[in-house]
């Protein structure tokens, strides 16, 4: 919505006159944060989420020097978004801190944080000895700039938006890598897992251990930040399309992977199920489960179709010989065994159990629920079957074993070399899931 120029200087009057309040009331320092955006449009969902993270950057400077902030609002209105913050210390000081967010980064040149002493007077810049800010598009002096309108109202509002938009997405995708690393630390960390690397011991497998995995999953930071990217470039275009641009950094990752391990595979199912999962949350902009496993049903269409039939791997093979498709189907169909994971976890953490007793028994539901190639590969069918059958009559006797018989389990699991590696996959997209439904108000999706 465009706003008048009237509009604007009744705006400027409203926010010095409360700025006067809170000066008066507390007698202590004041910060207003607004942005500098030019043109006659002040607010929109971009704008409003430009705002939040500078607002987020500079509490965090603030909490960061131990400053205390004796009172805080925010009003969103047609004329933009204003912060004020009351905070106890020298005026001075918090005008060195603010200006060291206005100067973090390319979009930080948008954030215009004033600072006003107890007795109203402010202080610039100059008073720093920094040099006066710069133009967003030619890097001069943008008071001069500015004064002789040297560039259009549409240039500056296209580079507006570029670096907002362009700022949001790294913080987007530096967030949800984050979350996607910490889903895969906290499922290697879930103990005891049958025949599973865990802090425990390394169940069924000789060649790995838990520091294997940490290493791994450190490594596939980046690729999980680049997920996220392709999914944000590519939400406009069909959801086949962001499937497509995952190949080549999945095959990255993997080599990532390897180089990490010394050569072992640990994370090779999850850098396809969590890339593709990172990735549709950046198509969708969302953090709901329901809409981001939705997202990956239709990003994954067709794919058991187009890939099983095809090359060597180990889920291929067992698809050739026993029509099992595995992570792929898992994925094609929306990851129902994840949705079932998750209520499992919700349901336990709810009856007061630890997140690694619930992590223990999502695992176990999963792997009941889905086909876990994994187990396939290291047994046969009918031995498949028949520990299926005794896990799901033990769920439903005990929906939430004791460590006592997870113990059990995974000697036998241990005694037979079998291994549930397919499901531990699954347990860290619930975590994922789980990690953002918490997380849902404290980050950006644009």
């Amino acid at each position: 919505m465009e706003i008048t120029l009237a509009e604007i200087l009744e705006a400027r009057e409203q926010r010095v006159l409360r700025q006067k309040e809170l000066l008066t009331q507390y007698g202590k320092s004041l910060i207003c944060f607004t942005l500098n955006i030019a043109g006659p449009v002040k607010d929109s969902p971009l704008i409003q989420a430009g705002f939040r993270l500078g607002d987020r950057l500079l509490n965090a400077q603030l909490e960061g020097s131990g400053i205390r902030i004796l009172h805080r609002e925010t009003l969103f209105a047609p004329t933009g978004p204003t912060g004020f913050y009351v905070a106890d210390a020298d005026a001075l000081h918090l005008k060195k801190l603010a200006c060291e967010a206005e100067d973090s980064s390319p979009a930080a040149r948008l954030f215009d944080m004033d600072v006003l002493a107890p007795d109203g007077s402010k202080y610039s810049r100059e008073d720093l000895g920094l040099a006066p800010r710069k133009c967003l598009i030619c890097q001069n002096d943008a008071r001069i700039c500015g004064r002789s309108r040297t560039h259009t109202v549409e240039q500056l509002q296209k580079k507006t938006n570029e670096l907002l938009q362009n700022a949001l997405w790294s913080d987007t995708a530096r967030q949800l890598a984050s979350t996607a690393v910490q889903s895969l630390l906290w499922e290697v960390c879930t103990t005891p897992k049958p025949g599973l690397v865990d802090c425990q011991n390394s169940g069924s497998h000789t060649d790995m251990d838990i520091f294997t995995f940490c290493s791994s999953a450190a490594g596939l930071y980046p690729y999980f930040e680049h997920c996220v990217r392709i999914g944000l470039e590519t939400a406009e275009l069909p959801a086949e399309a962001t499937l497509s641009r995952l190949r080549l950094p999945g095959k990255a990752a993997e080599q990532v992977m390897y180089a990490a391990t010394g050569g072992v595979n640990t994370h090779k199912g999850a850098i396809f199920s969590l890339g593709i999962l990172c990735a549709a949350a950046g198509r969708t902009r969302s953090r709901d489960g329901d809409i981001l496993l939705d997202q990956c049903a239709q990003m994954t269409r067709g794919i058991c179709r187009r890939e099983l039939g095809m090359g060597c791997t180990n889920g291929q093979a067992l698809y050739a010989k026993y029509g099992t498709r595995g992570i792929r189907g898992q994925a094609e169909m929306g990851f129902p065994a994840v949705k079932v994971g998750l209520e499992v976890l919700s349901n336990g953490l709810a009856q007061g159990l630890s997140l690694n007793d619930s992590g223990c028994a999502a695992l176990l539901h999963m792997l009941v629920t889905a086909e876990d190639t994994n187990l396939l590969h290291r047994s046969d069918p009918d031995t498949c079957q028949s520990i299926l059958r005794e896990l799901t009559e033990l769920l439903a006797a005990e929906p939430y074993p004791t460590k006592d018989r997870l113990n059990t389990l995974d000697a036998d699991f241990i005694q037979k070399n079998l291994s549930a590696g397919g499901s531990a996959d699954l347990l860290a997209l619930v975590y994922f899931l789980h990690l953002l439904g918490k997380k849902r108000q404290e980050c950006l999706i644009i």
